[in-house]
């Protein structure tokens, strides 16, 4: 009886081990992998993140109060509009092309919305498909023109930006200015609603949850298919990670106010389109025409098809993040959408990862891409320099990421890999 324990207790060792060494190994093969990625030019968010967390260590070192939870959660609230301006922007992108007049269509649905809602009394929702409708409306134009006549987007939007901005002046009218009460809910939905912190919990632990769960559904579907599939072990450790770092991040926003509704508005944007890039016929066929359009057409896409549901999409975003602005600020006025809106929303699109030459991007860089730029403006304006600094610095970030990207497609091809 001795010797047979002492065998279990062998065998038992034996297995730690072996399991200890495969664990080992898994963590050097995963490093492998990561390692031969990079150097095949496959950087993903990687420099993205990097940068975030270089800006966020510098700011905090010339002011303790950056890291504050108040300070990140006015930066989620402030990132929500124009991140939505930009998820639009990232769709564009993905197909080489770019929207100029995002800024004047936010602008156009903010005015329609004030005017609709606050002069014409017509029902906060009913002014707010309005807007919305407005704005998919110039997308589709957009689309026809460069679909039917071939106009570069350049010239196209570029026209609309104008012509945009005189509409949006010419609905406000001579007021110039509308305000929008307080006491509705749009308003109080961009400034005041919250989430009780046991719902911001529940809410991480489901979308956690569902992010595992459709992760071990792609695995048993390729592992059906013969073909090679993530690892269970390698799918625990990502979710729990994830997990870790989001109850974390609920945690210290809690300490002010709690995660804003209108945040996770944007994000639940964010989720939705990448879910649409990512698992259905039409995400791919974006990227398809992004990679080649000649090589789509031949592929049977309706290519046509795709340039138009994008710039619809587009403007529809820049809309919706108008919209937002407009309730953030409860009011809408003729420099809704002007200033710096088309410029940071272009720049935290290609900042988070898209690529200017089509193709390559997600959903999450424009979540990235905002993140990074309201870091930058939350800093200096916390440091007390003037906006010219907040510019120059974010211009400079831009070429830095522009050439990340350029030298990421030259490895890629180098390595036969785009």
């Amino acid at each position: 009886m001795t010797g047979i324990g002492d065998d279990r207790g062998l065998m038992g060792s034996v297995d730690a081990e072996s399991d200890r060494f495969l664990s080992v190994a898994g963590i050097r093969a995963g490093f492998a992998m990561l390692m031969g990625r990079i150097r095949g030019g496959d950087l993903g968010a990687l420099p993205v993140i990097a940068g975030l967390v270089l800006i966020w260590t510098i700011f905090q070192i010339l002011n303790p109060y950056f890291l504050s939870s108040e300070v990140l959660w006015n930066l989620t609230m402030q990132s929500a509009a124009t991140g939505t301006i930009a998820l639009g922007i990232v769709l564009v992108l993905l197909l080489g092309e770019i929207d100029l007049s995002v800024g004047s269509v936010s602008g156009l649905a903010a005015a329609v919305l004030a005017v609709t809602f606050v002069q014409y009394q017509w029902p906060v929702a009913l002014a707010i498909v309005a807007a919305i409708a407005i704005g998919c409306l110039v997308g589709l134009v957009y689309g026809w023109l460069y679909t039917r006549f071939g106009l570069p987007s350049f010239v196209i939007t570029l026209a609309g930006l104008l012509g945009v901005l005189g509409l949006q002046l010419w609905v406000l009218g001579d007021t110039g200015s509308i305000s929008i009460p307080f006491d509705s809910w749009i308003v109080q939905f961009a400034q005041q609603m919250t989430l009780p912190a046991w719902a911001s919990y529940v809410v991480v632990v489901l979308s956690v949850g569902a992010f595992a769960w459709s992760l071990l559904r792609r695995a048993r579907r390729r592992a059906a298919a013969n073909l090679v599939s993530q690892s269970y072990r390698d799918i625990a450790f990502r979710s729990g990670g994830l997990l870790v770092f989001l109850l974390a991040a609920t945690w210290y926003l809690n300490l002010y106010r709690g995660i804003g509704v209108m945040f996770l508005f944007f994000i639940a944007l964010v989720v939705v389109m990448n879910f649409a890039l990512t698992r259905t016929r039409w995400g791919r066929s974006v990227y398809a025409v992004g990679g080649s359009v000649e090589a789509a057409r031949r592929a049977g896409i309706r290519v046509d098809r795709v340039y138009l549901s994008v710039f619809a999409m587009c403007a529809t975003l820049a809309a919706v993040g108008g919209i937002l602005a407009a309730a953030r600020l409860a009011s809408a006025s003729q420099s809704s959408g002007t200033g710096d809106t088309n410029l940071n929303a272009i720049a935290a699109a290609v900042i988070g990862g898209a690529s200017l030459f089509g193709g390559r991007g997600s959903a999450f860089s424009a979540l990235l891409g905002i993140i990074v730029i309201q870091s930058i403006s939350s800093g200096l304006t916390l440091l007390a320099l003037d906006s010219e600094v907040q510019f120059m610095i974010t211009g400079v970030v831009l070429v830095l990421a522009v050439i990340v990207d350029s030298i990421s497609r030259r490895t890629r091809a180098a390595t036969g890999l785009a």
